[in-house]
């Protein structure tokens, strides 16, 4: 009998405040053409893979309540997205892109990730090993903070890790080739969406 390889494509910060136009943080993403880009391969792949049964994919927006209490004196992008306001739950900045609504019923989204690592203070774990995944593909921002940290997380709990260089973008360009070429292939793989769009995930 054949056997599914399952792979979930994780969805990191694809919300309102990094991609709409008026989004608080959309600044922090310089390389505006690149986020512009990693939109685009990743609407692509969501349509090739949409009907493919070896193939989980789950949204982790970040969101924190109006006073942001589960931040206890935050550093570095928490400091900021504390202090600018950015991804309060309720606010139009935390929603998800619109361009997602089209693959609602695709994406399984996982609530509660209130900082860099989808894992932390989600059920994302329990998500994965219940629906038999043990390969995952990080898509989305920021290359250097959520998708890193998540991508080691992924790695130290025993799952093979891709991270989709042409599905993620960081700050800036630079930033994104280096994390590409010298940081991800220490614990993961580094791929391309077609890639994926390729793989059957079926072995004998």
């Amino acid at each position: 009998m054949n056997k599914i390889d399952k792979t979930a494509i994780i969805l990191i910060g694809f919300q309102n405040d990094y991609f709409h136009p008026e989004g608080i943080l959309t600044g922090a993403l310089e390389d505006s053409e690149g986020r512009a880009q990693m939109l685009s391969n990743t609407l692509e792949l969501l349509e090739a893979i949409k009907d493919r049964e070896d193939v989980l994919v789950i949204s982790t927006p970040i969101q924190f309540t109006e006073n942001y209490s589960e931040l206890n004196e935050p550093t570095g992008i928490l400091k900021t997205i504390k202090d600018t306001g950015a991804f309060c739950r309720g606010s139009s900045g935390s929603e998800t892109i619109e361009q997602f609504e089209a693959y609602s019923e695709v994406i399984t989204e996982v609530k509660g990730k209130r900082g860099l690592n989808a894992f932390s203070n989600t059920d994302l774990e329990s998500i994965l090993r219940s629906n038999d995944v043990d390969k995952v593909a990080l898509a989305g921002v920021v290359t250097s903070i959520c998708i890193d940290s998540t991508g080691r997380s992924a790695h130290e709990k025993g799952f093979e890790v891709t991270v989709l260089s042409d599905c993620t973008a960081g700050r800036t360009a630079f930033e994104q080739q280096f994390y590409c070429e010298q940081i991800f292939p220490l614990y993961a793989e580094v791929g391309v969406s077609k890639d994926l769009m390729m793989n059957s995930g079926v072995s004998a």
